[in-house]
């Protein structure tokens, strides 16, 4: 039994880029409004009482290790521990890194998950499984995202949501994620459609210069010529149905739309202001972009967003560490995970937002146990850890034990479809709730069940 901390053609493609605002395209795929109303109807009957009214997902593409961060293992031969030491954290029994000391002072706020377990050991299908919950059909190196991929939890969240907002249901940023030339499955819309992908915020939070082009008005564009647009394109809209059969843009119209109500949102604009933030707050969360993308995400949930993602992506080094692991946590990757969360958790507690918002640390897997001869850690889906955090997440607790070499769970075994159902479950959603792909097939939005110990 666990302890009482530890509860278990470039021309072609222009001419048709050129044309997607003059096309009616729509975002409900093949089931209809009709459909999709009636859906709606049956997942408000399956709302559950919330814990959290917004999520942030701290994605950490490329697989970061759990035996040098969360799930050290101190007594395990040194070509399994590794060079790290490890601290002890203000909740007795719970040890982490050396190299998180923030994070070791503030152990009681978080939650961990040490046991959580798959089978896609490339990175595409890997991060799949992980955002999604679900396992791709297919675990290869080129898996690329498809128009018919299950959704990201953002999106679901949004197409779910009935409430009209002032700033967009689903944001997220820095970048986009990829493995090489293979776009990743999981953090678009997938099978709901364009309209439900996220906002892209595809800039630097971190730069002098960082602005939202997308949100932003030209200045000879005022809002009576932005109306006379939408009214133009609706004309236009009524002489293009054949855009319906075009899947490739099934979406586009919605998507456009609801930029251009961002566009004369004085609530987004808000929140994307970060140059407002006083320099002591930012400086709390790192002059780096990913510190400053966590700080972006707090002032985003703060204005109403529902589900933020930040990717700590190959752009900014990410998590592959087959070569000098030790290095490259030490000097990077640790320093900035262990000021940036710490940070986002004090100054949502602070702010009296924490109990309300969901923070979850993930990746597409754990790494091997077993050091490489290039001192590096390989792929290893067998086993990982991910922190969650406020919600409705009680703190300081620890569900599942990894075995002695952190290779494989020892109890408690989770899988990331649990993680995702722990999600929907403190947004007030009930992971059973049924959504239709294009071929109007069922599908419930979590493939697991909720960790409750995390909640009593």
């Amino acid at each position: 039994m666990a302890s009482a901390g530890r509860i278990c053609c470039d021309d072609f493609l222009r001419s048709h880029l050129n044309r997607r605002a003059l096309l009616k395209v729509g975002g409900l795929g093949v089931l209809g409004i009709g459909q999709a109303a009636l859906l709606r109807a049956e997942a408000e009957g399956k709302t559950k009482s919330a814990t959290a009214k917004s999520v942030i997902l701290l994605f950490q593409f490329g697989g970061p290790s759990h035996l040098d961060t969360f799930d050290p293992k101190p007594k395990a031969p040194k070509e399994i521990r590794g060079e790290f030491g490890v601290i002890e954290t203000n909740l007795p029994g719970r040890q982490v890194t050396e190299h998180l000391p923030r994070l070791a002072k503030i152990a009681d706020e978080y939650s961990l998950v040490r046991s959580v377990h798959h089978k896609s050991s490339s990175h595409n299908p890997g991060a799949f499984v992980s955002l999604t919950g679900r396992e791709s059909l297919v675990n290869i190196v080129t898996l690329n995202a498809s128009a018919t991929d299950f959704p990201h939890p953002g999106s679901i969240v949004d197409y779910l949501d009935s409430n009209k907002r002032d700033v967009p249901a689903f944001v997220s940023l820095p970048t986009m994620i990829a493995d090489g030339p293979f776009r990743t499955p999981g953090e678009f819309a997938g099978f709901l459609g364009k309209k439900y992908d996220p906002l892209w915020v595809l800039k630097d939070p971190n730069a002098s210069d960082f602005d939202v082009k997308e949100l932003t008005l030209p200045s000879e564009v005022d809002v009576r010529r932005l109306n006379d647009r939408r009214k133009t394109l609706g004309d236009l809209v009524a002489l293009s149905r054949l855009a319906d059969k075009i899947a490739a843009v099934k979406g586009l119209s919605e998507y456009q739309q609801r930029a251009m109500d961002l566009v004369t949102s004085p609530a987004a604009q808000k929140a994307f202001a970060i140059k407002d933030e006083p320099a002591k707050v930012r400086d709390r969360y790192g002059r780096t972009q990913y510190g400053q993308s966590v700080l972006l995400a707090r002032r985003l949930v703060e204005a109403g967003v529902r589900f933020v993602t930040v990717y700590y992506s190959r752009s900014i080094s990410g998590w592959d560490t087959h070569q000098d692991n030790f290095s490259k946590l030490k000097e990077s990757r640790l320093p900035q995970t262990d000021q940036s969360i710490s940070a986002l958790l004090l100054d949502l507690q602070e702010r009296g937002l924490l109990d309300e918002t969901l923070v979850y640390w993930t990746g597409d897997f754990g790494r091997t146990p077993k050091i490489n001869k290039n001192a590096g850690r390989d792929h290893w889906p067998p086993c990982g850890t991910v922190l969650m955090a406020g919600g409705g997440v009680r703190g300081g607790r620890d569900y599942g034990v990894s075995d002695a070499s952190g290779a494989y769970p020892h109890q408690d075994p989770a899988t990331p479809g649990d993680i995702t159902a722990t999600v929907f479950h403190a947004l007030g959603f009930d992971p059973e709730t049924v959504i239709h792909d294009q071929l109007n097939r069922p599908m419930p939005i979590a493939n697991g069940r909720p960790i409750m110990p995390f909640f009593s």
